[in-house]
């Protein structure tokens, strides 16, 4: 299998090959490797789901699902949606498809890195694709303000957002995303794509679904293969208003979701509380390996609200050997990011999985990387040999961080990048005026927020090693400034921030088309979502959020029970 396993890789463009392919080449009966690399939840169904479906095989395979209407029907019974807000696809990559052909008129801007069928969908029907690059030096998090200015010095019609996004995990706190989508109200499209969203932890309701039904333009795409641990099923749905959710619906099949798909969504409503507690050990999970991978030495863990994690491995490690003696030499399969647009051969993505899985990754990694069989990946940890990008700049600073992780944590202003300080007590919410764009040196700073001290993850050796991981409650986001001149010695440290209290609503700091809608204006064709949540607009939504349905949250805190 050895000689193979780098065509394998190379032979699937921006995605990693099939389990079903791996077996096949490695040709061994049996169990495939460890799978640190398709992201899904380890946890669910549960072992007496999976023995039900079993029992049921012969049935769910002989005979037709039924309409997709009838599905779609029960999973908006359980999620508390209206019908006609909602369109099932054949995994969310149909409905990304059905989006590029339907929807997407001439371009589109996404943040990169981020999941490739953003990039790859529009390019192969012909649209222009504007990649806003997230800066490794501010730890991959996307600044709104200036992602906005670079959506409107292009001219882009579509704009992206992935929350948390894939592969780094950034996220995006809920107020920060509705006063971007008020912002963008000008635009013909904004799609809000939270596949992974029900694995975050940093806010008790963080989606915007409920404020995407009642804006014209506004799309929220969400999976279910990944959060039920079931990607061969292939189902996903998206939430609109019901003129666009009713143009994609219009165009699927009738029979587009399978009898898998149809008995898994009725099997659901029983199984809320199983579901809630696989999410909150996920999330367990997710700290607990962070702070495991963080010990080793040279490699740089970022935070991330996703079931996953985005790790650099240390100076000198070349992912797709990383990535092919772990398969090899130690049946674990990882991802390595090189063929993702804005990353490279330095990073892997690594999936959440449970502690006994993630011991047998460290120990493999630490002897890929640093053990002497073979010869080790990492010529000498945090030494900065036997590595260099061309360009000086870059080397000085991989060699100034190596080993030393985002060390600069607590050194950065706090807040959430791109949201304006808010006004007085008293003093309204002026309607601002259209403003040309402006160039970035000239963006409204942070509102001033207390800065909690991260949470310290022991080291377990006298030896040189990586930040700790801060935890999964403060979200890291570059502090906004002006565009700095060349410096010899770029400073790579975001700064995290807390979950947000209760604060007044603040006023959007891009450059807005006329007529945008601060809190307490509704949307056009709409309501606000201060209106949508209940309350004025200077509160924050209670902590507990709505009221589950026979264990089930709604959609915008879905699972957050556990």
């Amino acid at each position: 299998m050895s000689g193979n396993v780098t065509s394998l890789f190379r032979g699937t463009a921006a995605h990693s090959p099939s389990m079903a392919a791996l077996t096949r080449e490695s040709g061994e009966a049996g169990a495939g490797p460890v799978d640190f690399c398709i992201p899904c939840n380890p946890y669910f169904p549960t072992p007496a789901m999976f023995e039900e479906m079993a029992g049921r095989l012969r049935d769910i395979i002989t005979y037709y699902p039924s309409g997709a209407d009838t599905i779609t029907a029960e999973l908006c019974g359980l999620l508390e949606l209206p019908p006609q807000c909602v369109a099932m696809g054949n995994g969310s990559t149909e409905l990304i498809t059905w989006i590029d052909h339907l929807l997407v008129r001439d371009s589109l801007a996404v943040p990169v890195p981020t999941f490739g069928r953003w990039t790859d969908q529009p390019m192969e029907t012909g649209k222009r694709v504007d990649m806003f690059p997230l800066q490794e030096s501010a730890g991959f998090a996307l600044d709104l303000a200036r992602y906005a200015e670079f959506v409107r010095a292009r001219g882009t019609r579509t704009v992206v957002i992935c929350n948390p996004n894939n592969p780094d995990g950034g996220y995006l706190h809920k107020q920060a995303l509705v006063q971007f989508m008020d912002a963008m109200a000008d635009r013909d499209l904004v799609v809000i794509d939270e596949s992974f969203l029900e694995f975050a932890d940093a806010e008790a309701e963080p989606s915007v679904v409920r404020e995407a039904m009642l804006r014209p333009n506004v799309v929220v795409l969400r999976s279910l293969g990944k959060n039920f641990g079931l990607h061969g099923i292939r189902f996903g749905y998206l939430v609109a208003n019901p003129a666009l959710a009713g143009r994609v619906r219009a165009m699927l099949p009738k029979w587009n979701l399978n009898s898998f798909a149809e008995h898994v969504v009725f099997m659901l409503r029983d199984h809320g509380p199983e579901y809630a507690q696989s999410l909150h050990q996920v999330r367990r999970d997710r700290l607990e390996m962070a702070g495991r991978l963080s010990a080793l030495p040279g490699l740089t863990v970022y935070p991330s609200q996703g079931n996953f994690l985005f790790v650099r491995l240390p100076v000198g490690a070349e992912g797709t050997v990383v990535r092919d003696r772990m398969l090899t030499e130690h049946r674990i399969l990882v991802r390595e990011c090189g063929n993702k647009i804005g990353s490279s051969s330095r990073f892997l993505r690594l999936v959440v999985r449970p502690q006994v899985d993630v011991h047998r990754l460290v120990s493999g990694l630490e002897q890929v990387l640093y053990g002497s069989r073979r010869g080790a990946a990492v010529p000498g940890p945090a030494t900065g040999t036997g590595y260099s990008s061309g360009t000086a700049a870059v080397d000085r600073l991989v060699s100034e961080t190596n080993g030393a992780g985002m060390r600069a944590l607590a050194a950065q202003p706090a807040g959430p990048p791109g949201l304006a300080a808010a006004p007085a007590a008293g003093a309204g919410m002026p309607l601002p005026a259209a403003v040309p764009v402006a160039p970035a040196a000239a963006t409204v700073g942070p509102m001033p927020m207390p800065m909690p001290a991260p949470q310290q993850v022991p080291r377990p050796a006298p030896v040189p090693q990586p930040a700790p991981y801060p935890g999964p409650v403060p979200v890291p986001h570059p502090a906004p400034a002006p565009r700095p001149t060349p410096d010899p010695v770029p400073r790579p440290a975001p700064a995290p921030y807390p979950a947000p209290a209760p604060a007044p609503a603040a006023t959007a700091p891009y450059p807005v088309p006329a007529g945008p809608t601060p809190p307490g204006v509704p949307a056009r064709g709409g309501l606000t979502a201060a209106q949508v949540r209940g309350t004025d607009g200077l509160e924050s939504v209670p902590a507990g959020g709505r009221p589950a349905s026979r264990g089930w949250p709604d959609p915008a805190g879905m699972g957050r029970t556990g």
